[in-house]
């Protein structure tokens, strides 16, 4: 189940996180699979690593998603040079916390950029080389914030909540060339930031979560392997909420 031998995978900002631990199960699976990065090189180099000494195969390639024409010619060389893409992740994306009143113009567009923008240009990168073996798996990673919102995060919270009307229009325009387009809404996952929280913030944030615990990376990793396996061909333009019961 959920074998994806011989299947090529792409994984936007894949050096650390949600990320990094898709791309270690994509590759447990058996995708070769393209970890993308932006800044994080040796990060990147560690996740290869990593995936290859456990006998996967796996290759690190840098771009920025919030360059379009970057993002478009590095995937096209990709998909040109190992002859396929079959499953795109797009994960990478930043928060730059603070009120709208607090909002500067600057940290709106760096948001827009990268989670929208960027994940935009990396679906129609991927889908130009999906087309053309008429099959191929898409999947934005979202959050929780984009369907619930939260106080601090007004442009996070757009970004987020735009990639689910991308998901639901994609999954139209292009499921009978047999490219489903999904999407994935986290909750809250267990960081190293998290994890240093003062004992009264973490008690109320876990007070949200009816399952009583953040998530780990690869609780969310796992989903996206089921959206990106044969098991889900006849699951497109879903929502799959990964929360801990957050948001029902």
């Amino acid at each position: 189940m959920f074998d994806l031998t011989g299947k090529v995978a792409l994984v936007t900002g894949a050096s650390r996180g949600i990320g990094r631990a898709t791309a270690e199960a994509l590759a447990e699976q058996g995708a070769r699979v393209v970890v993308n990065y932006a800044r994080n090189e040796a990060q990147a180099a560690e996740v290869v690593a990593g995936i290859i000494e456990r006998g996967g195969q796996a290759e690190a390639l840098r771009f920025d998603v919030a360059s379009s024409a970057e993002t478009e010619a590095a995937i096209a060389e990709v998909a040109k040079r190992l002859g396929r893409l079959d499953i795109l992740v797009a994960n990478a994306g930043i928060a730059i916390d603070g009120l709208l009143i607090q909002l500067k113009d600057e940290a709106l567009e760096q948001q827009l950029a990268v989670n929208l923008k960027g994940a935009i240009a990396c679906a129609r990168a991927g889908i130009k080389a999906m087309l053309k073996a008429k099959r191929g798996r898409v999947i934005f990673v979202s959050s929780v914030v984009g369907e619930s919102g939260n106080p601090g995060q007004v442009a996070y919270a757009a970004t987020k909540a735009a990639l689910l009307g991308v998901t639901k229009t994609l999954a139209k325009e292009y499921a009978r060339r047999n490219i489903t387009v999904n999407a994935v809404t986290p909750g809250w996952i267990e960081t190293d930031m998290t994890r240093e929280l003062a004992p009264t913030a973490r008690e109320a944030m876990l007070g949200a979560i009816p399952l009583g615990r953040p998530a780990t990376a690869r609780e969310v990793a796992g989903p996206i392997v089921f959206l990106a396996s044969e098991e889900a061909s006849y699951v497109t333009g879903a929502v799959l909420r990964v929360n801990g019961g957050m948001l029902t």
